[in-house]
């Protein structure tokens, strides 16, 4: 995974948990990296899935919960460090559906090495996209978190349910009002 997404994360639980928990889901971890991460670093998804579940016993709150927020609060930071991505959609829905064929494209030029989930628009209609997700780092709770967070910027009232698929995939039923 690539590094901006653990500098988001950690920034994350700074704004909502305090530094001090920062340090201590850190320190809670043997993490290969010691929890020095930089943005354009490429780290493990296991440390994600150590540090999320250090925060959810620290803070007795439910890893996919807390990955979701976190999946929320990511979007909006998407959104102000590449704001071309949204803005070249005319709506949430034409934003989904650039995520595999321009924007995950865009990614791979800025990373190369990028892992990046596979995301299947399988049904859309005015108020209605149904999405495959499927990645092998089972981070669905993120994805689910940025689908929502996404549909503020288009100022968006969306509902997004997840029905899992197998052990690495979901499909995502939206729906707008």
């Amino acid at each position: 995974m690539k590094g901006v997404v653990f500098t988001q994360f950690l920034e994350f639980v700074a704004g909502r948990f305090g530094e001090d928990t920062v340090d201590d889901i850190i320190e809670a971890c043997a993490l290969p990296s010691g929890g020095a991460y930089t943005s354009v670093g490429t780290y493990s998804h296991e440390e994600m899935h150590a540090l999320t579940g250090a925060l959810a016993a620290r803070c007795g709150l439910p890893a996919a919960d807390l990955v979701r927020d976190f999946g929320h609060h990511l979007a909006g930071s998407f959104e102000r460090g590449y704001p071309d991505f949204f803005r070249r959609s005319g709506s949430y829905f034409d934003f989904l559906a650039s995520v595999e064929e321009h924007i995950h494209v865009e990614v791979r030029k800025l990373y190369p090495d990028a892992e990046l989930p596979a995301f299947t628009v399988v049904e859309r209609s005015a108020k209605r996209m149904v999405m495959d997700y499927r990645s092998p780092r089972r981070l669905g709770a993120l994805a689910e978190g940025l689908l929502r967070g996404s549909a503020r910027h288009f100022g968006v009232e969306a509902t997004v349910l997840a029905q899992p698929q197998g052990e690495h995939a979901i499909r995502f039923i939206i729906e707008t009002r």
